[in-house]
Parts: C-alpha cells; structure tokens; sequence
C-alpha cells in the first residue's frame, strides 16, 4: 500500500514502472522500517541523545583558550550538532554543567566545578583501563581481514569503544610490541593501524567465553517475546548451524552461504559487545565493510535476526543495539567509564530539573500578577459604566435642571423655591 501511493505521489500512473524503477529498489528503501519499536530500548536511546549533545559541547569548551568558549561560536557548532534554536538558551537549561557569563557585550560559557571535578574522574578511569584499551583495540585488528584498520575511519568509532582522543599518542606507541601505524600508500587518508602480533587468549569472543563459563557449545541468545512465534522458529533454525567465531579468517566462506551468514551475525554480535553502551551507528558500522568482510546489505541481514539485534530510526539516525545487553531500557554491565558518563548525565538531569523548576515559578508568578491586572482592569471597566450611566442620567435630567428642583421642593415642601 506504501509503495502504491507513493507510485501515485511520483505520477507515474501513465508510465510502465518497472521499465523505470525496479520493485525491490523501493522494497530495499523500506526495509529498515519494518521492525517492530521497542518503547524499553527506544528510551535507552533518547536518555542518551541530551547526553551525547552535551558531552560534545563539553569537548569543544575543553579545547578553546582558557577552556572558555563565546556563545557565538558555540552556535556556529550547533549545525554540526544537529541542534537548532539559540545556543545560550540550550546552555541556560543546564546550569550544574554550564555556567554562561557575560564579558562586554558578549556571552560566554565555561564548564562548572561540578563538572571539572567529573571529567578530572573520567580521565583517571581512562589511566586505569588502558590495559582493558589496548585489547579492545588489539580485538578489533584481529577480526579485520589483513588485520589493520584505517585510523580515519576507527576516529569515528573511537568513542562507542571508550578510546581517548590522544589514543594513538597515548596507547599505540607505549605499546610497539602489539601495534604500529603504518601508510602502504603515501596518502595521509590511508594511514592505518596494524596488528604486529597474535595474541591468542585474545582472540575469543564473547559467545565463546560465555560458553567456557558454563560449559556449553558456544550459540546466540534470544530476547524476544514468547508471543514471537516465527520469529522464535526462525532463531532456532539459526541457531542450530555451528558457530563460527569472527576471529576466525572468513574468506574460505562463501558469500551469501549460511555460514558466512553466520559469521557475520558473530561479527557484528562481538562488535557490539566491545562498545561502552552495547550500540552503534550502522552507516558508520557499514564504512567498515571491506575491512570486516560484511555484506553490502547489511541492514537487510540485521533485520533478519530481530531476536539478536534491534534496529531503530531514533532522531533520523539507523542504529543498531544488542538486545541481550539491556534489561528494559538499562544496560546489564556497565564498563567503569559508563559510570563515570551517567554522574554526567544525572549533573545534566539535575541542572535541568533545577531549570525547569525556576521557569515553572517564573511562569506562575507572571500568570498570577496577569490574574491580578485583570481582576483590576474588570473593576476599572465597571466603575467606568457607572460613571458613564451617571452621566447620561445627569443628562437627562435630575435634581441638577432648575425646572426639576422646583417641583420636587414643591412636593417636598409645598412651596416654590424662588
């Protein structure tokens, strides 16, 4: 019905359509909508879309002279945030992260105690959890085909996977026995991170080690409803075949075959399982395509397996979740650095109720004088009547016209006042 009308919206009535536009172009444009919401993990993703916007302004006020940036400027960043409206009111909302001052005739903005004391936290959770760094990203190499990954393109993920900015200051050179930037090609574009050794207890996935904890054969979980009949069926069909772990090298598999289906699901599944908070950007996951050996469509092979992965169009952005990383709308094992990020959120959560609360009394007191000064302007408009009344009765006539005085003495008195 969906494509019809829009066959009809396009005015192509009077043309052969499949001589134009094939069936399955528009079958393959509609594909990413036909997962069913899930309002626990639809919540999970808007908890943290104020958090995401906020952690960037923070690195953006972190990186100006004097960790002070003009409001001016932070506008012109709100594009690129996908933010629209007045920079400094955005700010305003959250006073316990921002603290907005004015200098001349200009605004400024710089991050609050509260929230200097927080990033002072975050940096010495990431000193600790360089070790737990270095074989996430060692990980990562090793399921890559030639195990190496384009620095450009890891930049872009680097946060989903908890990696600080300075990452490759930081960690790749302290650790030349496992790493080594290296650019086969000269360009500045093709530099790359490559795997100098093997480390064999890491290379196993999650699946697998899950499986060693409980003595069992290494396979996939399902958390889907028990009313997901076909969807269950199809899981067990799935999940019957033996897994192939996304370490293993995958190009003695053949493409589009069960087992290369099956890797990928593995893939994508250990992929997921390496980031902070168990999701990731599927366009950014797709740039990655090459490097992993993932299908071209591989939003088609993600919505085949709703009971592993969950596919959502929150805020116009395709993102995939791993559904058995999340109770309800909560992450079950939250990484060290996650905890540090959520204070962040409850400071942000804190300063917006706390802005809330200020605007709500503002808004009251400002209908209660309107309440009043209406009240005032009624009794002005009553008293305004009367008057008028007054006066056209004086008008009219009364004890004010000569001839009316006399007869009313002469009743009063029986007699004439000269």
């Amino acid at each position: 019905m969906v494509i019809k009308m829009l066959l009809q919206n396009l005015n192509y009535s009077n043309h052969r359509v499949h001589a134009l536009l094939p069936l399955q172009y528009f079958i393959r444009n509609f594909s990413l909508w036909s997962m069913k919401k899930d309002p626990d993990l639809e919540l999970a993703l808007s908890r943290n879309r104020r958090w995401i916007v906020n952690n960037q302004i923070k690195n953006i006020i972190l990186r100006c002279p004097n960790q002070a940036a003009s409001v001016k400027f932070l506008q012109k960043k709100f594009k690129t945030l996908d933010l629209q409206g007045k920079a400094i009111n955005w700010l305003k909302k959250y006073p316990c992260c921002f603290e907005v001052y004015l200098v001349g005739d200009e605004y400024y903005c710089r991050l609050t105690k509260r929230m200097m004391f927080l990033i002072e936290e975050e940096e010495s959770v990431k000193d600790n959890q360089e070790p737990i760094f270095v074989d996430r990203l060692a990980k990562l190499l090793m399921m890559s085909l030639n195990h190496r990954l384009n620095v450009m393109k890891l930049n872009e993920l680097k946060r989903n996977f908890g990696f600080p900015d300075d990452y490759l200051i930081r960690i790749v050179p302290k650790y030349s026995d496992m790493f080594r930037i290296v650019n086969y090609s000269g360009r500045r574009s093709s530099m790359e991170i490559e795997l100098v050794s093997w480390n064999p207890d890491l290379a196993v996935s999650t699946i697998e080690a899950s499986a060693r904890k409980h003595g069992s054969q290494p396979c996939f979980s399902c958390s889907l409803p028990s009313t997901w009949v076909k969807s269950w069926e199809r899981f067990h069909e799935f999940n019957a075949s033996p897994y192939i772990s996304p370490y293993l090298d995958p190009r003695g598999l053949l493409e589009g075959s069960k087992e290369s289906e099956k890797r990928t699901v593995g893939m994508v599944h250990e992929l997921l399982s390496l980031t902070l908070w168990k999701k990731v950007s599927i366009v950014k996951l797709g740039h990655f395509r090459r490097e992993f050996g993932m299908p071209e469509k591989l939003n088609v092979l993600l919505l085949k397996h709703p009971g592993i992965f969950y596919v959502s169009n929150k805020y116009q952005i395709y993102t995939v979740l791993l559904r058995e990383g999340y109770n309800g709308s909560e992450l079950i094992d939250k990484d060290p650095l996650v905890v540090v990020k959520e204070r962040f959120g409850e400071l942000m959560q804190e300063g917006l109720h706390e802005y809330n609360k200020r605007h709500y009394l503002v808004n009251l007191e400002k209908r209660k004088k309107d309440m009043v000064l209406g009240r005032l302007n009624k009794s002005k408009d009553r008293n305004s009547e009367m008057s008028e009344n007054d006066d056209q009765g004086d008008k009219l006539g009364g004890l004010f016209d000569p001839e009316e005085r006399k007869r009313f003495y002469k009743i009063l008195f029986d007699e004439v006042v000269p």
